[in-house]
């Protein structure tokens, strides 16, 4: 009975200590109540990093279907607090410190559908390089009425990333207030 019991409780600790989805973006991304304003601006600056940065691009890469009106919004988020946000097929660039580091993309969307869409990798940033990750949304299916969206987030090599940077329209956000 005292083994019954001890496993019973072991078991609810385990259970209430478990993270859920969302939880987990939170503790990555950053807090899940913020959202973003975003517009996009077709003006373009070239930007070097912060003397002893890194600078990182985050492009992101909507495959729409034909007549697909709306432009997501993407989150982006490193080491637990949001950088700013993307729309469309955009870019947005920051800085880091050099060192270990944790990227994620979160559908910014008020349906739950698709605002539980993320994604994440992780990097080690030198001082004074510029990394490039794509984010990528894409639709699957779509022509029977029905089709879901997968979001992925990956590296790219320099010659690619500045290829989607220079092609893309450069994307400027703030929390809403």
């Amino acid at each position: 009975m005292k083994v019954a019991l001890v496993v019973l409780l072991f078991a609810v600790c385990a259970f209430a200590q478990k993270p859920s989805a969302l939880a987990t973006v939170e503790a990555a991304c950053g807090p899940t109540d913020v959202q973003f304003d975003t517009h996009v601006s077709k003006d373009q600056t070239v930007a070097a990093p912060e003397a002893g940065k890194s600078l990182i691009y985050v492009v992101e890469v909507f495959d729409k279907v034909v007549g697909q009106i709306s432009r997501p919004t993407l989150r982006v988020g490193v080491d637990g607090k949001w950088v700013g946000a993307n729309k469309g097929d955009s870019y947005l660039s920051f800085g880091v410190d050099p060192g270990e580091h944790h990227l994620c993309a979160n559908w910014q969307s008020q349906w739950k559908r698709f605002s539980r869409k993320a994604a994440f990798t992780s990097f080690t940033a030198d001082p004074g390089k510029i990394y490039y990750f794509r984010a990528r949304i894409t639709e699957h299916g779509g022509s029977t009425g029905s089709s879901s969206f997968s979001l992925d987030l990956e590296s790219l090599n320099g010659d690619e990333g500045k290829y989607l940077v220079a092609s893309s329209a450069a994307s400027f956000s703030h929390p809403k207030q």
